[in-house]
């Protein structure tokens, strides 16, 4: 059935694929509750699916429309070579429903996050708090992602029965949770911090409640800022009491938040066998400015520029000198940069899922010094350990040392050798050498831009992030085509609530269209994301 689905998927566009979510996701083997309870599975089992479905795993062209075909695109990360249904659909604002919904439909399906979370909290709540408390942690890092892409979410009364319709929670009254929550799930691991009745089922830290304290402190540094221009107080409050919590945040790059899943890589497949994904020309203006080390590690080299990075215009249509969008796929797919080798099927490709790196924990730092919260250090000291400890991770130290006092380099135009239609000049000229003497946009661009550059390929935070401060500067799409809804200078902000939800929690989705600041539309900006200065 899969391999069906697949095929499909590739052949026709992806709008003929299935709504069965329950065959899908039905386990084929089926254990008793005494068996399940005999090996602690009964209260552990739940966190594979967990795991595996914040980034779906598989099968990959779910996560295709969960993350690629929108974040990964929206944040200037990569592009799909090929103009999908005939050059009008998400990637350049021609919203298709059926793409959009699934960043919503698997965290709330059999096999997501909201579903499995609840499974551990009636197990596991009063016996092994522990284990509720990583639940807890898990919960917030996905349902993060979700709120940031529509904004209301059903969180709260997620699985309360007797209501006509389930009812939604502002993305502010969200927040408040996800801090609450974190909070909670902190002081119980350090509890029994030494305690290892998780290790059989952690896919990520092997079961050092430890590291999961330090992760779950450094989302809540990450949340803090998200809202730091919606709500100054709480996000002040909230930032400090993670700067000054005594685990810390994540210190270096074995601290990295990796889902060690084991299976191929989505972006694996996308890039090397469907050939659905390459460099994105915003990444191509700002990493090949810079002289990037970490360019050639992120990205291969192009064939139409031989020995150079080449990306493509985000948001292209189907050009004039092409019959078919197969054909100008097959044009572009062919000679344009493909993700580098941790995404190429014979070069011994990563299967894990990166969600958190030690240089973000920096960055995050770096900002809100530069706000001015209490524990947070010097500024320029964490802005550059974050870019050190990003090279670190890709191997390319031996190129710090001229890279990080570099002030000359800035992006450079963006120049398509098959279409000068979508030729742009560059939008930042920021440098890469700390400034102290620039303005806090001048010093916030910087850290936001080396932030983009290392939390690569997270797309989702990278666009929740570009929203939020408006850096990186990113290229527009090539077209836009929501009829008015989207301003292509400030560039899409959300998607749509989906049909899915509309037919099943109508009343809900009533109530959550009031809760936005605007029509239901990829136009409307978040509660943090406010528009104007940051500062």
């Amino acid at each position: 059935m899969k391999k069906t689905i697949i095929t499909a998927f590739v052949a026709l566009l992806v709008f003929s694929c299935t709504d069965d979510f329950e065959a899908l996701n039905t386990d084929p083997n089926g254990v008793t509750d005494q068996q399940t309870e005999a090996d602690f599975f009964h209260i552990g089992g739940p966190f594979q699916p967990m795991f595996l479905n914040i980034y779906r795993y598989d099968p990959a062209w779910h996560t295709q429309l969960q993350h690629n075909l929108n974040a990964d695109t929206f944040c200037g990360y990569m592009t799909p070579p090929r103009p999908f249904a005939s050059g009008v659909n998400t990637t350049n604002y021609g919203f298709i429903d059926f793409w959009d919904r699934w960043a919503w439909d698997i965290p709330y399906s059999e096999l997501g996050v909201m579903t499995n979370a609840e499974i551990v909290k009636e197990r596991a709540e009063k016996d092994f708090p522990l284990m509720y408390a990583i639940a807890k942690i898990l919960r917030v890092e996905a349902m993060h992602r979700v709120t940031d892409v529509y904004g209301p979410i059903v969180y709260s009364q997620f699985g309360v029965s007797g209501a006509s319709f389930v009812s939604y929670d502002s993305q502010e009254e969200v927040y408040y949770q996800f801090f609450t929550e974190l909070e909670e799930a902190m002081a119980t691991l350090s509890t029994d911090v030494t305690n290892r009745q998780f290790v059989e089922f952690d896919l990520v830290y092997d079961g050092e409640f430890s590291q999961w304290i330090k992760f779950a402190n450094t989302l809540r540094l990450r949340l803090a800022l998200r809202i730091s221009k919606a709500d100054p107080a709480k996000a002040k409050l909230e930032g400090e009491k993670s700067l000054a919590h005594s685990s810390g945040l994540l210190e270096s790059n074995k601290d990295n938040f990796l889902i060690k899943g084991g299976a191929t890589h989505p972006l694996t497949i996308f890039n090397s066998s469907w050939d659905d994904v390459r460099m994105n020309a915003s990444m191509e203006s700002i990493l090949v400015g810079y002289d990037d080390p970490r360019g050639k590690v992120l990205f291969e080299d192009s064939k139409i520029v031989p020995g150079q990075l080449k990306g493509i215009r985000g948001g292209l249509p189907v050009l004039p000198a092409y019959s078919t969008e197969i054909e100008q796929r097959d044009a572009y797919n062919t000679t344009f940069s493909r993700l580098g080798d941790a995404y190429i099927s014979d070069r011994s490709p990563t299967t894990d899922i990166q969600l958190m790196t030690a240089a973000e924990a920096y960055f995050l730092k770096a900002e809100a010094a530069l706000r001015g919260w209490t524990g947070a250090g010097d500024v320029q000291t964490n802005y550059e350990k974050g870019i050190t400890t990003s090279f670190a991770q890709h191997e390319v130290s031996g190129e710090l040392s001229d890279y990080i006092i570099d002030n000359t380099s800035t992006a450079i135009d963006y120049v398509d050798p098959l279409n000068a239609t979508s030729n742009i000049a560059a939008v930042s000229n920021i440098t890469i050498a700390w400034d102290g003497g620039a303005t806090n946009e001048e010093q916030l661009e910087r850290i936001i831009t080396q932030k983009w550059i290392a939390m690569f390929p997270d797309g989702q935070e990278a666009w929740s992030e570009f929203r939020r401060t408006g850096y990186p500067k990113l290229f527009p799409p090539a077209v836009n085509n929501s009829g008015g809804t989207v301003d292509s200078n400030i560039q899409v902000r959300r998607l749509p609530f989906p049909s899915s939800e509309r037919s099943a929690n109508p009343q809900g989705v009533e109530q959550a269209r009031t809760l936005l600041s605007g029509p239901d539309n990829g136009g409307t900006r978040l509660w943090w994301d406010i528009a104007g200065g940051n500062f």
